[in-house]
């Protein structure tokens, strides 16, 4: 990778930091005969440092997406629960390339989730379809699967990579709530 982007340090010789992002989010609609809906506005800065070490991008972008989502079935106070979800939106990146210095793709996503009392699954699949197509095209599957016991929760996931996203990954975790 540091030969890929070629890159100056593989330690940056002073402590740099990250680019910042600013997410708003409204709550357009709430009503649980129709759906829930929630549109958002984001942006990510270019104020990363040590471009050079290929740590951060330097370049700007930003998103806007709406949110629906709406329950198929409730029971038992929300213990027992089906949930399908979609997504939309618009996601908009600077580029390195001379000749076309943004990219504009088409943000997606659907899913679905539930609980069956202690425990409680997601799957979905997302992604954003740019006009490039040099990579542009990044899209996964991902599956979760949690079991609570008083305050703690266990957790599995694993996320499958398609089209331009190279990466599958699995984790196991412990989520301990306060």
């Amino acid at each position: 990778v540091k030969l890929e982007r070629r890159a100056a340090e593989t330690k940056p010789p002073f402590r740099c930091y990250g680019d910042v992002l600013i997410h708003s989010f409204y709550q357009v609609l709430r009503n649980d005969r129709w759906c829930d809906l929630m549109v958002s506005a984001n942006l990510k800065t270019a104020s990363g440092g040590r471009l050079a070490d290929a740590r951060y991008t330097d370049a700007a972008s930003y998103w806007f997406d709406a949110t629906a989502g709406r329950d198929l079935f409730q029971l038992d106070d929300g213990r027992v629960a089906l949930r399908l979800q979609g997504m939309l939106g618009f996601y908009c990146w600077m580029t390195n390339d001379a000749v076309y210095r943004q990219n504009d793709a088409l943000l997606f996503g659907a899913g679905l989730s539930g609980r069956l009392y202690n425990v409680s699954f997601a799957a979905d699949y997302s992604g954003f379809s740019g006009y490039k197509n040099a990579g542009d095209h990044p899209a996964a599957y991902r599956y979760k699967l949690e079991y609570e016991y008083r305050k703690n929760i266990l957790s599995l996931r694993f996320r499958y990579g398609v089209y331009d996203n190279l990466y599958d990954s699995f984790s196991v975790g412990y989520i301990r709530c306060f």
